[in-house]
């Protein structure tokens, strides 16, 4: 971990990364990727030392309400944040200055803020998005080895739901050769379909690999799964994605599903309601008395 002073904190489209690097160790992560100029080891998190009080005179000055956004880049929920509380402190201020919130993250750490969730979503809209990939539980402990099970994310998300708190999941990567089967395919989505999730974010069946996660996700297979490398190597050189050769079928079973359970299964859709900012009424009950 080192601390470093930012110069801002929201994006154009008021996303923030409070927290730069990641410790999940997932074997696919694209956020290794050199484009993204991470210029320190990719464990060594970056803390934003500043972080709060950016975000809070960014809010200040925001002339309307918007929906804030964190983890496209780095799990929110890392185990660093139970010691530093970024994450909370940016859920305290969203609420404070009325503005939404949505977040993406594989942790069931998130159930720690499950009050802060549930008060902004009272007022505005709150949306927690939650990243699914393995269905069988060994395979997730190889391809997210450390961050929480499917089964933990499957129950956060029913949790989660119970709370009145509306969720996505995004599914991806399927990794060719290794998860992307019917079985995994079919065992995901009937989570999806029991949590109730409002919808299931999917690029297709298949990964992307660019210098710098490519490199760390061969060395990953080297370890896990002798032989795949070759394997990759033949079908895909050095190409940017890499779909399933089952691709066709699993969409097809990906959208019959969603669309026979009411799951929203349209990308564009799903983040434009992720963008929405909505505000909600409050009605209160008036006593003769007052």
């Amino acid at each position: 971990m080192h601390y470093v002073n930012a110069k801002g904190i929201l994006s154009s489209t008021n996303g923030m990364n409070l927290y730069r690097g990641c410790s999940h160790g997932c074997i696919y992560c694209d956020s290794r990727s050199k484009c993204y100029h991470m210029d320190h080891a990719f464990e060594d998190i970056e803390v934003k030392a500043n972080a709060v009080e950016l975000l809070e005179s960014a809010l200040k000055r925001k002339r309307g309400k918007c929906m804030l956004g964190t983890g496209s880049m780095t799990d929110p929920y890392i185990p660093l944040e139970s010691e530093l509380g970024h994450v909370r402190k940016a859920l305290s201020l969203a609420y404070q200055y009325g503005f939404g919130f949505t977040l993406i993250t594989k942790s069931n750490r998130v159930l720690r803020d499950l009050d802060l969730l549930k008060s902004i979503n009272d007022k505005t809209k709150c949306v927690v998005q939650m990243t699914l990939t393995t269905y069988d539980e060994s395979l997730c402990r190889k391809l997210e080895p450390n961050v929480s099970t499917t089964q933990e994310r499957f129950e956060t998300l029913k949790l989660l739901r119970k709370e009145g708190i509306p969720t996505v999941v995004w599914l991806c990567p399927i990794l060719p050769f290794i998860n992307d089967t019917e079985e995994n395919l079919t065992g995901i989505l009937n989570y999806c379909v029991e949590a109730k999730v409002y919808g299931i974010i999917n690029f297709g069946m298949g990964m992307t690999l660019r210098e710098g996660s490519r490199e760390y996700f061969y060395r990953q297979l080297d370890k896990l799964f002798p032989n795949m490398k070759e394997r990759y190597i033949r079908a895909y050189g050095n190409q940017y994605e890499l779909a399933s050769p089952r691709s066709g079928s699993l969409m097809r079973l990906f959208h019959e599903t969603c669309e026979r359970n009411g799951i929203v299964h349209d990308n564009n859709q799903i983040f434009e309601y992720l963008n929405t900012f909505e505000q909600k009424e409050k009605h209160v009950q008036l006593s003769f008395f007052d």
